[in-house]
């Protein structure tokens, strides 16, 4: 049980201090990483969000050991374990899937904002832009960038890691998140 309370106290720090204090994540990134390869860069937040429910449910495995309740404790552990596992088996994280779906919920939907001010994200308003919502570690957000500016929209990228109160004032949790606005601000469409 022991066990469990050290996990979640290294993914406590990881989550706290960065990756630098995180001994699995050293370990991945010093010795994994440069035998196979860098893999998909995504989205910092969900995986994030899984790992302090990581943490939640390592620390109330490691309370319910301490107080006497070992099948409470064996539960909440074996679920972060078979979590982990079928994460590392599939590439399918439960936890993140869990946070765009509360994200969704939070309001992060086809027709939220209604409108943005174009003027603020330092745009010129002479006619239809596409505001693009993204991240720098976000494989996700550069495919959708090559395709809307091979299309031929006129984009407005926003970085929400430097501008993150406009992140939050336009409702976007999740990237990337790319909306066509008119001249005037009006939301027309959500393109991703």
């Amino acid at each position: 049980w022991w066990l469990l309370g050290l996990l979640a106290i290294q993914l406590a720090v990881g989550l706290t201090f960065g990756r630098r204090y995180c001994l699995p994540c050293v370990a991945y990134f010093e010795l994994i990483q440069p035998r196979f390869g860098e893999g998909e860069i995504e989205d910092a937040r969900p995986p994030r969000f899984a790992n302090i429910v990581g943490a939640i449910f390592l620390t109330g495995a490691t309370f319910a050991y301490a107080a006497g309740f070992t099948a409470i404790g064996t539960a909440l552990g074996g679920m972060v374990s078979a979590l982990a596992l079928f994460a590392a088996a599939t590439g399918l994280c439960v936890g993140c899937e869990i946070y765009k779906v509360i994200a969704k919920v939070r309001g992060v939907h086809p027709g939220s904002p209604q409108r943005i001010d174009l003027t603020e994200l330092g745009a010129i308003p002479n006619g239809q832009v596409v505001v693009q919502f993204t991240h720098p570690l976000c494989t996700g957000c550069h495919a959708v960038e090559r395709r809307l500016t091979a299309q031929g929209h006129d984009l407005v990228v926003v970085d929400v890691s430097k501008r993150p109160e406009l992140a939050r004032k336009y409702h976007v949790s999740v990237v990337p998140t790319a909306i066509a606005v008119g001249g005037d601000g009006r939301v027309l469409e959500r393109l991703a």
